[in-house]
């Protein structure tokens, strides 16, 4: 018995000085914490999605997701095949060209209107506070901090691993000119060596004059966050950029709800609709949304051209490796939008709705 108590105090004592390291993040405090406490959706401490949001599905328990985990038979959620991909300069753009440019899951790169954006950049090849737990898949990771230009606005949809890479925003540092973050996550980037001039922190809802011509809101998604052990003690976000007659949603991760058709109406029809559409599950489909949702949610949002992202460099749940991008395709027959579907480092011109993109995942095993 003395034996078993030693190994566990020696255990929990590790785990503390483990999780005392910089990438974990800092707990918002003081003023941060004053403005947090003012928002209406920021409850005992935490935020909350605007309805009931289960970290499981009816029907589920988490002893019964857990046995699956561990014992069940989940086939090809890592490619065989190294992941395609473009090499691309990204600092040659002329400054009157508009695109984007995807690094796998949720990370790209933006030039609109001659303004530089990126977002939820992970370049470490890792989505876990844990070293090599989650690395990128072959091929997933060729693009790095030193291949990105000077940004003028870094978005960060939440504070998640596989969104918020302590590695890459570190590096970044003096590159970026502004971070545009939910309430409470400012207090990872000071900790980081960021300025308070440099971050914008932001309520759902809330609008910001970026530059002229230039303006992003803060809008909602239904998801959760956190770095430790304590869940939503920052604020997660989707963004809305309107710049000079072309409008962007930003999606971040979000599960299927109400707030989509809200943000339509408000600020759609979009040009562009970045969604979620991978490492997904029935278990918490609460939380992320399946194929079929988003596509929903592009048609919600009125968008002209939808691009699902949250796919093919990490295996975050159970699904084939592929099956996000394949039935997303299969389902998207029913819908009046095309998918913007590009390899990693290809260009996708923001302007030409004509711009067509290969199945390039198709036969890969």
């Amino acid at each position: 018995m003395i034996v078993i108590i030693g190994v566990v105090v020696a255990v929990v004592i590790a785990t503390y000085f483990y999780m005392s390291q910089d990438l974990f993040g800092k707990k918002p405090e003081g003023e941060r914490l004053e403005r947090m406490s003012k928002s209406s959706h920021f409850k005992d401490g935490v935020f909350e999605n605007f309805h009931h949001t289960p970290t499981l599905t009816e029907g589920y328990s988490m002893m019964g997701v857990m046995y699956k985990q561990i014992f069940g038979k989940h086939p090809r959620t890592q490619p065989k095949d190294s992941i395609p991909s473009v090499v691309t300069d990204l600092k040659s753009f002329a400054p009157d060209e508009n695109v984007l440019v995807w690094f796998g899951h949720s990370s790209y790169f933006i030039q609109l209107n001659g303004r530089k954006i990126l977002v939820d950049p992970v370049f470490s090849g890792n989505a876990s506070p844990i070293p090599s737990s989650v690395n990128a898949f072959p091929g997933a990771n060729g693009y790095g901090v030193e291949d990105m230009p000077d940004i003028d606005y870094l978005f960060i949809s939440h504070d998640h691993y596989d969104h918020l890479d302590y590695q890459t925003i570190v590096a970044m540092k003096d590159k970026v000119r502004k971070v545009m973050c939910g309430l409470g996550v400012g207090s990872h980037f000071e900790l980081w060596g960021y300025t308070q001039d440099q971050i914008i922190e932001g309520d759902w809802y809330d609008a910001v004059d970026l530059d002229d011509g230039f303006k992003a809101y803060f809008t909602p998604s239904r998801h959760f966050s956190g770095r430790g052990f304590k869940r939503n003690n920052t604020l997660w976000s989707s963004y809305v950029l309107e710049a000079e007659g072309f409008k962007l949603y930003i999606g971040g991760d979000s599960g299927y709800d109400t707030h989509f058709a809200d943000i339509g109406n408000k600020f759609g029809p979009f040009d562009l609709a970045i969604l979620e559409n991978g490492q997904y599950n029935k278990a918490w489909e609460a939380i992320h949304m399946l194929p079929e949702q988003t596509l929903k949610a592009g048609s919600d949002l009125k968008a002209k051209r939808v691009f699902p992202v949250h796919s093919s460099k990490f295996k975050l749940a159970w699904h084939p490796w592929d099956e996000p991008l394949s039935e997303v395709s299969r389902l998207s027959a029913d819908y009046n939008f095309p998918l913007v579907t590009p390899k990693i480092g290809e260009v996708v011109r923001l302007k030409d709705t004509t711009q067509t993109f290969d199945h390039w995942w198709e036969g890969m095993e």
